[in-house]
């Protein structure tokens, strides 16, 4: 092996890895060994310590770290600046960068600068038997349909849905190299403050299992055998649209396309009818639950498991159960 076939964008939070920073390299991993060529990763921010090392010792054979003060929060220009010209000296054939707050914003940037394509929001990634090229599939109509996108441009570029992608097991005698990075940018923009959410618990777009309710929950007070479950579960609860609209929950707890994007590896759909506004927020989760009343809702069109029936009367039974298991 030689040549960079892939290029990640790691990201760091407080010093360490990010875990879609170990999903990438997983992704990446799988492709570069099919290519027969190296996996590379940038690495932006400030004290990010061993980050590399550990980016090593889940797949990648070389580490670009971009480490200064300048760096502790995302900048548009620099970020930018620093990726494309990692982009340039490597020449890899794929790029692969996080659907995360930073990833949304960053990847689009840099796919402009190297003027090449950008598949956004892919859950599986393979190569083409015969071209070789990256085959990218992301969810279209709402969840409802995939598609299956080739990059006609080089560097082939796409942005990865959270929890999409296995990360490998970490292997800290796998050996590689660390190298430092820095570019100048215009920048043209300042930080100003960066405003924390405040989450009591675990974080939805964290969360191994989420409990989601919807318009039939009913009430603000129906959410407490939601939030049982969850508990029992070790997860976190979510919503569709109009539990928020009607203030029975926060709308930091959406889930949708207007709101979070999930993608758990058990999810629970209660008393919600799956509409595809929705379903674009949950649709990459491993197993699909559906708990409703209404046996011709949307919602069983896409679950792996469904139960008819009203949630008042399941949920307590449910509960039990998963308490006697655990």
């Amino acid at each position: 092996m030689g040549k960079i076939g892939v290029l990640t964008v790691s990201e760091c939070v407080d010093g360490a890895l990010d875990p879609i920073s170990a999903e990438l390299l997983g992704a990446a991993r799988k492709l570069a060994d099919e290519l027969g060529q190296k996996v590379a990763t940038a690495i932006i921010g400030a004290g990010v310590g061993d980050a590399g090392k550990d980016a090593i010792a889940y797949g990648a054979d070389e580490v670009y770290v971009a480490d200064d003060a300048k760096y502790a929060n995302y900048q548009p220009e620099s970020y930018a600046a620093i990726v494309e010209q990692a982009a340039k000296e490597l020449g890899p054939a794929i790029i692969l960068i996080g659907q995360t707050s930073i990833g949304r914003d960053l990847a689009p940037r840099v796919a402009f600068k190297l003027q090449t394509g950008l598949s956004t929001d892919c859950i599986s990634l393979k190569l083409d038997a015969n071209s070789k090229r990256m085959v990218m599939s992301r969810p279209v109509y709402g969840g409802n349909a995939m598609a299956d996108m080739i990059s006609e441009t080089d560097p082939q570029m796409a942005t990865i849905r959270v929890k999409s992608q296995e990360a490998l097991a970490k292997d800290d005698s796998r050996t590689g190299e660390v190298k430092t990075i820095d570019a100048d940018a215009d920048m043209k923009t300042s930080f100003v403050k960066k405003v924390t959410e405040e989450v009591a618990g675990i974080k939805l777009e964290d969360a191994d299992v989420v409990v989601c309710g919807g318009r039939g929950i009913g009430s603000e007070e129906g959410f407490a055998p939601l939030n049982d479950l969850a508990k029992a579960l070790n997860g976190a609860v979510g919503a569709s649209r109009p539990p928020c609209d009607n203030g029975w929950i926060a709308s930091t707890q959406q889930i949708g396309l207007t709101g979070k994007i999930v993608s758990p590896t058990l999810y629970f759909g209660i008393a919600l009818s799956g509409a595809s506004q929705h379903m674009a927020g949950c649709s990459g989760s491993k197993n699909i639950v559906a708990i409703n009343k209404d046996a011709e809702a949307n919602i069983f069109n896409v679950a792996h498991y469904g139960v008819v029936g009203d949630y008042k009367k399941i949920l307590p039974a449910l509960i039990d159960k998963v308490k006697e298991l655990l």
